[in-house]
């Protein structure tokens, strides 16, 4: 997630969208007193800028657990205690700035087809696994609370998004020059590719039987249904 007053842009950083790609680039061009979250330790060898300004006092920021807090237990910087997050949803960057900020500053995530989606999320969350352990797709997606992917909720309200613009995964490079043109640096941001599955091969639809592409559409109904994905 990056906030730049520099820029006047919110980025809200949803999963497997290319998202570490963005995020790199934006980094690249945020001034001293711009929000870049802390992240995982591959997204800071590929940012040119560390994490700045995530931390934050705010009389609405949640408190970390009691018992944590006894056992003076570190904050992970992707927790809501911290202020800032990396997959923090827009409601909250809002409360944090203020209608006033978030009103004039531009808003924008990106998406991807939820079908393609689930299959980079099941590479990613299981690429430590050995092989011999690793679940199948299949056997992944029986536990809903590791599988699902919580996009459609970090940029919607009552179910609508509200934001500027929701790019697509598919258009990358078209959709993040419309981005750069909308907030005046047009020419002025690269697009690296990184975060790359070196485990994923073939078409996602390989990966599917009929009850599991039931599924997925049954999960992501309200992003198939406004952004008008198909399998």
């Amino acid at each position: 997630m990056i906030l730049s007053h520099e820029h006047r842009f919110i980025y809200i950083k949803t999963y497997k969208t290319g998202s570490t790609s963005v995020e790199a680039a934006l980094s690249a061009v945020c001034g001293a007193d711009d929000v870049i979250t802390e992240a995982s330790e591959q997204l800071r060898g590929v940012r040119q800028k560390p994490a700045q300004n995530y931390r934050i006092e705010h009389p609405e920021k949640p408190s970390r657990a009691l018992w944590k807090r006894i056992l003076g237990r570190p904050e992970r910087h992707y927790h809501p205690s911290v202020g800032f997050y990396e997959h923090m949803p827009g409601w909250r960057i809002r409360t944090y700035v203020g209608d006033d900020v978030w009103r004039r500053y531009y808003k924008f995530t990106f998406e991807r087809n939820p079908w393609d989606r689930q299959v980079s999320w099941y590479h990613y969350k299981t690429k430590s696994k050995p092989e011999a352990t690793r679940p199948t797709f299949a056997q992944f997606n029986t536990d809903r609370r590791r599988a699902f992917v919580e996009n459609w909720s970090l940029y919607t309200d009552a179910d609508r998004p509200f934001v500027d613009f929701v790019g697509r995964y598919e258009t990358l490079e078209a959709d993040f020059a419309t981005v750069l043109d909308a907030i005046g640096l047009a020419g002025k941001v690269e697009l690296p590719r990184t975060n790359v599955s070196r485990s994923r091969k073939g078409d996602y639809r390989d990966a599917y039987t009929p009850e599991l592409r039931d599924l997925v559409a049954d999960w992501y109904a309200p992003e198939i249904r406004h952004f008008g994905y198909h399998f």
